[in-house]
């Protein structure tokens, strides 16, 4: 049975079968404006309430939820229809409110860093899975107008390219989300990249890039063997041009393996074409990738340096210390029944 946010309008009213016309738009309107379960709708008749609750079971169901920063952070573990699980975490800032979404369950990307690569990969999320994750979190928000998406949940979303889309033009055309507040992160998939660039919607994108050469970039993230640093550079300039948006990068300080002063130097290379923005994380450590992040204060350093290299750096905001936070870590902790070493929330895989 397709998630309910998979259906198309004309496949809901099938759905409602002799129902009158205006009640396709009541409960269409209700999904996606209201973010309502059908049980909740109270304009239709009690009967029907309690039809569509059996003919549009939820896709989610939620296994765990975390929460931190006083409330400001959540972090959901979900489970699909066939028990693969998902996770989605939700964040109040004092001037938006986002939340960041799963692609996938699991990754095939296999970033060494990374605990959902760590993982593998199970299989691909439909539409109605990851718009159903975002309408959970706006139900979560209120009173507050959630404002922002961000795909940088499990999965690589580029790899998942037409249900990703579909998506994204359901919380575009239905949600009323605007283009400019919905960000595609991806490890390098170019082929995406430059379907991305032709599309109508000129959302944002962000590029885990993490090593500025190839021959460590081949170590740290994999798919750098198939779409090397020249490659995804001459894709981001086609969508950079084809847009107008500024590119950001995502960059994960890792100690003594990417945050020292040449790292800086091939970095600001690659982004000063492309007048790209760049994020520096805090490394979430995983168990499966025993290193440690670089300290703030080399963070800091590394910042000043890609500054002073005439490249824009900022050091992104970390959130939900207490809880399973690094993508996949969550899962993980679960599925073994104990407790991942956790550090912070950041917004990619």
């Amino acid at each position: 049975m397709p998630a309910p946010y998979d259906l198309s309008r004309q496949e809901l009213a099938e759905i409602l079968g002799d129902e009158p016309a205006f009640r396709t738009r009541q409960v269409w309107d209700g999904l996606h404006r209201r973010v309502q379960r059908p049980e909740e709708m109270t304009e239709l008749p009690a009967a029907l309430r309690e039809q569509l609750s059996v003919a549009l079971p939820r896709a989610l169901t939620e296994v765990s939820r975390q929460s931190a920063d006083d409330g400001q952070t959540t972090k959901w573990l979900w489970a699909l229809g066939d028990g693969a699980q998902v996770e989605a975490v939700l964040m109040h800032y004092p001037d938006r409110v986002t939340v960041c979404v799963s692609t996938q369950a699991g990754c095939a990307m296999a970033c060494q860093f990374c605990a959902t690569g760590q993982a593998g990969f199970q299989r691909q999320l439909s539409a109605g899975e990851i718009v159903e994750q975002v309408a959970e979190a706006m139900r979560a928000a209120q009173p507050r107008r959630l404002s922002n998406v961000v795909f940088m949940g499990m999965g690589e979303p580029l790899a998942n390219y037409d249900r990703v889309w579909r998506a994204v033009t359901r919380l575009h055309g239905e949600m009323g989300l605007s283009a400019r507040h919905l960000t595609l992160s991806t490890v390098g998939v170019v082929p995406g990249i430059r379907r991305l660039a032709g599309e109508r919607l000129p959302v944002n994108l962000a590029v885990s890039l993490h090593a500025a050469n190839d021959e460590k970039r081949d170590a740290l993230v994999p798919i750098n063997k198939r779409y090397p640093l020249a490659d995804l550079a001459a894709a981001c300039a086609e969508y950079v041009k084809a847009t107008g948006r500024r590119l950001s990068i995502e960059w994960a300080m890792i100690h003594d393996v990417n945050d020292q002063e040449s790292d800086a130097l091939e970095l600001a290379r690659f982004a000063r074409p492309l007048g790209a923005h760049v994020n520096l994380i805090p490394l979430n450590p995983t168990p499966g990738y025993a290193v440690r992040g670089t300290s703030s204060g080399g963070v800091r350093r590394f910042r000043d340096q890609l500054e002073n290299l005439g490249v824009n750096a900022t050091i992104r905001m970390t959130r939900g210390a207490e809880i399973d936070a690094a993508c996949g870590q969550l899962a993980a902790s679960v599925t073994r029944g104990g407790t991942v070493p956790s550090a912070n929330v950041v917004l990619g895989r």
